[in-house]
């Protein structure tokens, strides 16, 4: 049996940076998560993941975004336990708030197609303020459509009852993130690599 002996090319440096970066926000994401406040009439806890959500799509871009979101969960799937309460396991993607966290890479890429308008990244900073807000506001809205309307379904609930405990709690606290991913991206101190 011969063996084929060839020359590896290298992996291009933006592209190691970029995962450096993706693996680093997946585990900032993991590090908050724990720390949760549950409300009594919800399946699901307050956190901070949404704001590293946020993070992801701004900073990270449509493509690296839903890659670290994607580790991220591939990482409390196996047992990490980086979920709200450090919970992880399947049991938790597929439990009543299953939805919010499948919504992640979705919000992650979707807030990034509109701010970098594509997959080439630029600066944060420079996207004007209805740019961004208009994007953060389009990803909460698929993370807590998609977590509500998942909880519907598993809960047997309306989509109105699923709304006003899984969606409607959380408004002042989103909108609290929401100005914080922003204020962070407008410092200027994240940028995306190559920018």
């Amino acid at each position: 049996m011969a063996t084929e002996h060839g020359a590896v090319e290298p992996v291009r440096d933006e592209i190691v940076r970029q995962f450096a970066r993706a693996a680093l926000l997946a585990a900032l994401i993991g590090a908050v998560a724990p720390v949760s406040i549950p409300i009594p009439f919800s399946p699901a806890p307050i956190t901070l993941q949404v704001l590293f959500v946020f993070l992801a799509g701004l900073v990270l871009g449509p493509v690296w975004g839903t890659v670290s979101l994607t580790l991220y969960l591939a990482a409390g799937a196996v047992g990490i336990p980086v979920f709200a309460g450090f919970s992880a396991g399947p049991g938790v993607l597929f439990g009543r708030s299953g939805g919010y966290l499948w919504a992640y890479p979705v919000a992650a890429g979707l807030i990034g197609l509109l701010v970098h308008r594509g997959t080439d990244l630029r600066a944060p900073a420079d996207v004007s303020l209805p740019v961004l807000v208009g994007a953060l506001v389009a990803g909460t809205a698929v993370i807590y459509g998609m977590g509500s309307g998942y909880m519907a379904w598993l809960l047997d609930m309306t989509v109105v009852e699923a709304l006003m405990v899984g969606a409607v709690p959380f408004v002042p606290v989103e909108l609290l993130k929401l100005v914080a991913a922003i204020a962070i991206v407008k410092s200027g101190r994240l940028q995306p690599v190559g920018t």
